[in-house]
């Protein structure tokens, strides 16, 4: 219409020049928009021909309106464009007057425009840049200059490539300039070769989410529909391929779309011309990116199709939409390889997208499906080989594989199985590996190892990539650049993992090393080097089977390995390893002439490296000589190595001039080999290398001895730096004093006399008073070696009592000193200023205040020592007036002492301070409690603050407990009831909140407390009692330990599994036997107090008080968690406390009296009553069961229990029920029976016709025994029942028919607990804490198997102990032997499901289902009650769990006439969500309950009825709302908010309807689907009505 009155208006005035005139003054924005559309006109139609001077004229006045009205307009009305909608009317109107403008005026008015708007873009543009880009889009389609073409381009492209705020530039620019620019030929050209080639105005290409931008802008010309040749072709060109590839991947979902768009374009575009074209391969044999034959149009289209069809689908990021997509990808592999040529017909990095795309997704289940198939590719498929995998494989796949939740097992898997994605990638290395080409693989190992170092990886990742390296088949690829990426991931990526993890990383990456290695391209030092990374305390250990790999490996390659420059010998009757080792040792012991002695001890690091080498050599030769037969070794090649080491060692003595950095090395090699070549368990005689070893280092011992007591006695240690020559030197004489006790007693008269002098010699000097006021560094030194020398002294009695150094007169001494020494004495700081060591103490390592803490220190542990070893202070001494102090007030002085000691030292040095406490505290909790209190205060204020230090914590929270937990310091505070046994109480459960966030502090706290309670160290009779009364008044610490157990994080479930699988792996992995098992995995506190339990003897009083008080609190505790929530869910905390409650009460039962049980009993019967989880209950019928069994007697309380009223019974009846089932049992110990199964057939038979079906089915399973029972007795009073009750079994057997109820008489029937379960044979721990939990279904970290009761020694159980292994037919069973599963009525189709379109199963108990109901005539029944017609239309929204979509769901269903909505329960309509919502809809709208397992018998009795089964998806099949008609009797199915509708009802959709989309996201709100598919069916139907009326 508007164009007919701009027509009329020019066609009626004469001067189309003073029209515009007057309608541009003033321009408001109905005139503008009236100016577009006359100037439209004018450009479309053009002046009568002929009449030049109004042609001219009208250009004028174009040219006037361009510049003078409409360029003002747009510089100043953008700017206020977003606060008024005039103002946007009154720009975008000039915009279109201007282009239409330039149309009329020319190249010439395009030049103004374009110069003028480049000036404004290259004066800084700010606010007006958009209007200089709206003037260069109108001028830039009649640009004719070359220069200003390029500068447009040129601009355009500047605005792409702007950073920052310049989003909105780009696309401006984009959306605006470039199409414009595409209408220029000579513009596009430059534009095109801006975009992707780099060019057009300096600078590199834009970044690829404004490249797409911008090429989407321009695909009408770089895609064209007209001929090939008439511009660029983008299908042509390379890089724009890598570009589309590149955005497919793109973290943003806009720049995916864009791709995908282009994509999409470029094959509508190649299919519709059947176009001949190729672009052009980058090189090599790979394939062109892109290609188009006529020839191959149709397979072309369907390959195409499938790949953006995959593309599409993984925008969701629902895994069960994705999933059934998945088998396609494998169908894109089958077009992409041609079978008779075995090579790539479409470039591989096009498969490489959709997997980069699903490593990137969000969701990291798809993430995880995604490696999975990437990995099963070359187990399934020949691939031909492509240097693009490998890329891909170093880069975006061991990105994704760093995620550490991708390793966590598959519901189905045991704890301690290998984790899918780790079994998968170790075979995909070893596949890929083996068909690289040989030339290929080293590169490619290398640079796989080295991205293991580019990153900082946690311990799950690097520990299975480690793994999968190791199975690779061995292959000699790897050089020294390979070894010292080996190093470097042992050096830098691992140092914070956790021990075990880390332990068995280094164990792969040996063998990885040995299997993988080139020996002719490394040499022996370099192999040294690398194995120094390995740590012995970890992985690399003598005991090990990794060593003896380790020693085959260099007794197999020894003459291979590469000669090193320094070490190339010409002889050749010696292998190279030992030639090495032996230059080596040489090596190390050279020492250079030095002008002055050096101040610093040498590094520790090449004595490690020599004495590795030493023992490895010698290991390889006695392995040679075992191969090769000899049996009697003459070991020449190890003694040529220790000569030179011994010849220093015997002159240390008598000769005082050899160099100190000699002394120190070789003291250093020394005592590295003392400690390396030692076993944990081992017989030095069958070690023949371990046994020369010692026998050899025997010879030097009194020289070695002479010249530690020379050094540490005399002044000959000075200096700062000589602190650590004393910690070698008292570092050795442990290790000697064993060598000696280990090898020769005949050197024991040595050792003692070294002790007595060194004994004396010490407490001489720290007796030296100095008078002068500032003490020397000298004596000060002096003072803190002999400190450490008496420490050392103290350390060797205590551990070697078999030497017998207590028996030497210096001991009594060394006693008499301690005892009256100055404790926290500190040691002044000396001055330095005639010091000629200064440049030492300017670099030693410790300062000042570390030597006076272990000078502290030091102190301790003599006392320790003195405290332990003489209980009773000495009072003999009369020397000072201190010597009348009374043992109490000395203990008092020393606690003091204590407590001022824990102020001054570090936190890490207080361990001997509450050693000391542990032995003082006792005698003074009566006398000074205060002051004890005080020490429990100060102690635990220490080991909190220590929490978070992982190294010092464990070592210094035993000692808190030895201290805080000692028998003595708990009996005394006990016995007094006061402030300390409150303080310890209030300890007890500080301990286990900390335990909660540190898994294993109360493991250390339960394992010392049962050991001390039950085997105390004292063997008398009043301390053993004295010891278990202890466990009654810290009963806490047991009760609390029963149900201790958080609900895990998912990472910390993860460490869990994968310590499990490494434990799982044994001997195999060194890491096994090499670390210490710290039992701090949280299981081990509920075993640990299982196992104290199952020791306690219930004819002893003080067990059997104590049994029966933890009996009660744990009932207690059941009662009030029952209370604090009624309803909990299944395997919450709730669920597993009450779980672990009824597991221990089932441990104590045997033990308890008959007394005690009649008290106790009720409150088991009242916990029957509650709402308990499946798992609970059937603890507490097996706890029912075994107590009437032993004491029938007690029958007439269960009765009772059916008394109550049908409200009170309603959760709890099938408890009762179930007990009844095993009436045999329960009978077994009664001689009158009769009387108890008449009782029990009145009962039963009362329930058998209850209206709850499952009721029911209980009831008849009781029935059915308890009948049997009566049988078998020939009860004669029974007989006038007999027809009926078998009239009913058979009934029951016979009648139910098909459908729910005949499955669930069935199910109920092999239910483990009736049909397999035995509560007298079956009673042992491994049911109780493993079987039974596993059937029923519990969290898999709540099965405690019997391994962990083996593995935790702490508490051994008796050998005679009996209740230990399940019955194999109950250990056999699996849960899916007696659940339900959601498989519909036909089981087996389960069968025809391919891999990848895995099926949603949930597990359902029989219980929860209920009868087959004539669900129809239900809601139609109501639907009559309610005055409404019938429709055809059921809503099913049995998926849908939250109460407000299924209130706005009931309210739109009533309002559009729903015939009914179905819902998966009725107790929905109480929630007040729901109601807030429906807003009484659900009293007008006929409400049907079909649980979510009840669907597919539901849905196939619908399709019976003639129902259209339809389901609100997205799926390769499914229609467009728009285009679909809804049949009269329509079923519509709606998914669950999260997951959408399970993988296994899609198969029952008659078909799906998808709404059509607009926008990024994918998926609307399932309340807002349902009701635009129900208004979409009510449309229609209304319609349809009209029509026929």
């Amino acid at each position: 219409m508007e164009v007919v009155l701009a027509d009329a208006l020019l066609s009626r005035c004469g001067d189309p020049c003073a029209l515009l005139r007057a309608v541009c003054a003033p321009l408001s924005a109905e005139r503008a928009e009236a100016l577009r559309l006359l100037l439209q006109r004018l450009a479309a139609g053009g002046p009568p021909p002929g009449e030049a001077e109004a042609e001219e004229a009208l250009r004028r006045v174009a040219w006037e309106v361009a510049l003078e009205r409409c360029r003002p307009l747009l510089r100043g009305g953008e700017a206020a464009a977003g606060v008024c909608g005039e103002r946007l009317r009154l720009a975008r109107a000039a915009r279109g007057a201007l282009r239409h403008c330039v149309q009329l005026c020319g190249a010439p008015l395009a030049a103004r425009l374009a110069r003028d708007a480049l000036a404004e873009l290259a004066a800084g543009g700010g606010a007006g840049a958009e209007a200089a880009v709206e003037a260069l889009a109108a001028a830039a389609p009649r640009l004719e200059e070359p220069a200003l073409v390029a500068r447009c381009v040129a601009a355009a492209l500047a605005l792409l490539r702007e950073e920052g705020e310049g989003e909105a530039a780009a696309a401006l620019a984009a959306g605006r300039l470039l199409p414009a620019l595409g209408g220029n030929a000579a513009a596009l050209r430059r534009a095109w070769e801006g975009l992707l080639g780099g060019g057009g105005g300096g600078g590199g290409p834009p970044r690829a989410g404004r490249a797409l931008l911008a090429l989407s802008a321009l695909s009408d010309a770089v895609l064209p529909r007209g001929p090939p040749g008439s511009g660029p072709d983008a299908r042509l060109c390379p890089r724009f391929w890598r570009l589309v590839q590149e955005g497919l991947t793109e973290r943003d979902g806009l720049c995916r779309k864009r791709a995908r768009y282009l994509l999409k374009r470029a094959l509508d575009l190649s299919g519709g011309q059947r176009a001949e074209l190729r672009c052009p391969a980058g090189g090599g044999d790979e394939p062109s990116l892109f290609w188009w034959s006529a020839e191959k149009n149709e397979k072309l289209m369907q390959f195409w199709e499938t790949y953006i069809l995959i593309m599409e689908t993984l925008e969701g990021n629902q895994i069960h939409v994705i999933k059934p997509v998945l088998p396609k990808l494998n169908s894109l592999y089958e077009h992409a390889i041609s079978g008779e040529k075995g090579c790539w017909l479409f470039h591989p990095s096009w498969h490489m997208c959709i997997y980069k795309r699903m490593f990137e997704s969000e969701n990291k289940t798809l993430t995880k499906e995604g490696i999975l198939h990437f990995l099963e590719l070359y187990e399934t498929k020949h691939l031909p080989n492509s240097l693009g995998f490998s890329e891909f494989v170093i880069g975006p796949l061991m990105d994704a594989l760093s995620e550490s939740s991708l390793y966590s097992r598959t519901p189905g898997q045991l704890m301690g199985a290998c984790p899918p994605l780790g079994m998968r990638l170790q075979k995909f290395l070893a596949t890929y590996i083996m068909l690289l080409p040989e030339e290929e693989k080293g590169s490619f190992l290398l640079k796989f190892i080295q991205k293991m170092t580019s990153r900082h990886w946690c311990a799950v990742p690097i520990l299975f990539l480690s793994m999968a390296l190791a199975y690779i088949p061995a292959c000699k690829v790897l050089g020294t650049e390979g070894l010292h990426a080996l190093r470097d991931v042992l050096q830098c990526t691992m140092i914070t993992h956790q021990i075990l993890l880390r332990g068995a990383a280094q164990c792969y990456l040996l063998q990885t090393a040995m299997r993988l290695t080139d020996v002719e391209k490394v040499s022996l030092p370099e192999v040294s080097s690398f194995l120094l990374s390995l740590r012995p305390e970890e992985s690399l250990r003598r005991d090990t089977m990794l060593w003896m790999e380790l020693c085959s490996w260099l007794q197999v390659n020894d003459r291979c390995f590469r000669k090193s420059t320094t070490s190339d010998f010409e002889h050749q009757e010696t292998t190279s390893l030992c030639q090495y080792v032996r230059s080596l040792v040489g090596e190390y012991l050279k020492t250079p002439a030095s002008e002055r002695e050096n101040c610093l001890m040498p590094d520790w690091f090449e004595a490690k490296l020599v004495a590795t080498m030493i023992l490895l050599a010698a290991d390889v030769e006695q392995m040679r000589n075992k191969h090769s037969g000899k049996s009697n070794i003459e070991w020449i090649e190890l003694e040529t190595f220790l000569n030179p080491l011994l010849d220093v060692l015997m002159k240390l003595g008598s000769n005082a001039y050899i160099p100190t950095l000699k002394t120190d090395k070789s003291l250093q090699l020394l005592l590295k080999l003392l400690q390396t070549c030692s076993l944990k368990c081992s017989n030095t005689q069958d070690d023949g290398v371990l046994f020369f070893i010692w026998k050899s280092l025997m010879m030097p011992v009194e020289s070695i001895l002479e010249f530690v007591l020379r050094r540490l006695t005399t002044n000959e240690l000075s200096t700062v730096g000589d602190l650590d020559r004393c910690d070698l030197y008292l570092d050795l004489i442990p290790e000697i004093v064993n060598l000696c006790l280990q090898v020769s007693w005949k050197k024991v008269p040595s050792i003692k006399n070294f002790i007595l002098s060194l004994t004396n010699a010490s407490i001489r000097n720290l007796q030296e008073r100095n008078s002068e006021e500032e003490p020397k560094l000298k004596e000060q030194i002096k003072k803190v070696a002999s400190m450490a020398s008496l420490t050392a002294v103290c350390e060797i009695m205590h551990r070697k009592p078999e030497a017998h150094l207590e028996s030497l007169p210096s001991v009594d001494a060394l006693k008499r000193f301690i005892s009256f020494f100055e404790f926290n004495e500190v040691l002044k700081k000396p001055s330095y200023i005639e010091e000629k060591s200064s440049l030492c103490e300017e670099t030693a390592s410790q300062g000042w205040g570390k030597i006076v803490a272990r000078y502290v220190r030091d102190q301790w542990i003599c006392l320790r020592f003195i405290l332990n070893s003489f209980p009773t202070l000495a009072q003999e001494y009369e020397e000072t007036s201190e010597m009348s102090l009374s043992t109490d007030e000395r203990s008092r002085k020393f606690l003091q002492s204590a407590l001022e000691a824990l102020t001054i030292l570090p936190s890490d040095q207080v361990l001997p301070v509450f050693d000391c406490m542990k032995v003082l505290v006792p005698k003074l909790l009566d006398s000074s409690e205060s002051l004890c209190i005080e020490a429990f205060d100060l102690a635990w204020k220490i080991i909190s603050s220590l929490s978070n230090t992982q190294l010092i914590f464990w070592s210094n929270l035993k000692a808190f407990v030895r201290f805080i937990f000692d028998t003595e310091v708990l009996a005394v505070a006990a016995s007094a009831k006061g402030q300390a046994y409150a303080k310890i109480k209030e300890i007890i459960f500080k301990l286990i909140d900390m335990s909660a966030t540190k898994t294993g502090v109360f493991n250390v706290v339960l394992s010392h407390c049962c050991r001390s309670w039950i085997f105390p160290t004292i063997d008398e009779r009043s301390a053993l009692a004295n010891a278990f009364l202890n466990a009654g008044n810290y009963c806490e610490l047991i009760t609390e330990a029963c149900v201790f157990g958080t609900v895990f994080r998912r990472d910390q479930r993860l460490i869990q599994d994968v310590h499990a699988f490494i434990e799982n792996l044994g001997e195999k992995c060194a890491a096994n036997v090499v670390t210490e098992s710290t039992n701090r995995d949280d299981h081990y506190v509920r075993v640990c107090a299982i196992k104290f339990l199952c020791l306690l003897d219930g004819s002893n009083i003080l067990h059997k008080t104590f049994m029966e008080d933890i009996f009660i609190k744990l009932l207690d505790k059941d009662k009030l968690v029952s209370r604090s929530r009624t309803r909990y869910y299944a395997n919450s905390l709730q669920h597993r406390i009450k779980n672990r409650v009824w597991q221990t009460l089932l441990v104590l039962l045997p033990k308890l009296d008959q007394n005690f049980l009649c008290g106790t009993l009720d409150k088991v019967f009242q916990a029957g009553f509650g709402n308990n989880q499946a798992s609970v209950k059937y603890f507490i019928e097996w706890i029912v069961i075994l107590s009437l069994h032993k004491y029938p007697q007690f029958l007439n309380k269960l009765w009772d229990c059916f008394c109550y009223d049908e409200e009170k019974l309603k959760t709890s009846i099938c408890t009762f029920l179930s007990v009844l089932s095993h009436f045999d049992i329960i009978l077994q110990n009664t001689s009158e029976k009769k009387p108890a199964l008449k009782k029990a057939l009145i009962v039963v038979l009362q329930w058998c016709f209850n209206h709850n079906f499952s009721v029911r089915l209980y009831a008849l399973v009781a029935l059915k025994k308890i009948w049997g029972m009566c049988r078998l007795l020939h009860v004669e009073e029974f007989d006038t029942l007999t027809p009926v009750i078998e009239s009913s079994l058979q009934q029951v057997e016979n009648m139910h028919g098909t459908g729910n109820a005949r499955r669930n008489w069935q199910r109920i029937q092999d239910h483990f607990f009736f049909a397999t379960f035995h509560p007298l044979e079956d009673y042992s721990l491994e049911t109780i804490f493993y079987t039974l939990p596993r059937l029923s279904e519990l969290a898999e970290d709540e099965w405690i198997s019997l391994s962990k009761f083996d593995r935790f020694t702490d508490v051994p159980l008796p050998p005679a102990f009996q209740w230990y292994h399940s019955r194999m037919e109950l250990r056999d069973l699996k849960p899916s032997d007696w659940s339900q599963q959601d498989m519909g009525s036909n089981s087996a189709e389960t069968d025809s499901q391919t891999e990848w379109t895995d099926v949603q199963k949930k597990i359902i108990p029989w219980k929860n289902s209920t009868p087959s109901l004539d669900l129809e005539m239900m809601f139609q029944d109501r639907a009559a009650k309610l005055g409404k017609s019938n429709s055809r239309l059921i809503v099913v929204a049995s998926l849908i769990d939250k109460p407000t979509n299924l209130g706005g769901l009931c309210r739109t269903s009533e309002i559009f006439g729903a015939s009914a909505l179905v819902v998966g329960s009725l107790h929905y309509i109480q929630d007040k969500q729901f109601q807030h919502l429906s807003v009484s809809a659900e009293q007008w709208l006929p409400l049907v309950e079909v649980k979510p397992s009840q669907l597919v018998d539901y849905l196939q009795q619908k399709k019976m009825e003639g129902y259209t089964i339809i389901g609100v998806e997205q799926t390769a099949k499914s229609f467009d709302l728009t285009e679909y008609c809804f049949p009269e009797k329509s079923l519509l199915l709606l998914g669950n908010e999260h997951e959408g509708i399970p993988a296994n009802l899609i198969h029952h959709l008659d078909v799906c309807v998808e709404i059509p989309q607009q926008g990024i996201i994918r998926s609307l709100n399932v309340h807002v689907s349902g009701a635009l598919l129900i208004w979409e069916y009510t449309r229609q139907q209304v319609i349809k009505q009209k029509q026929q009326k």
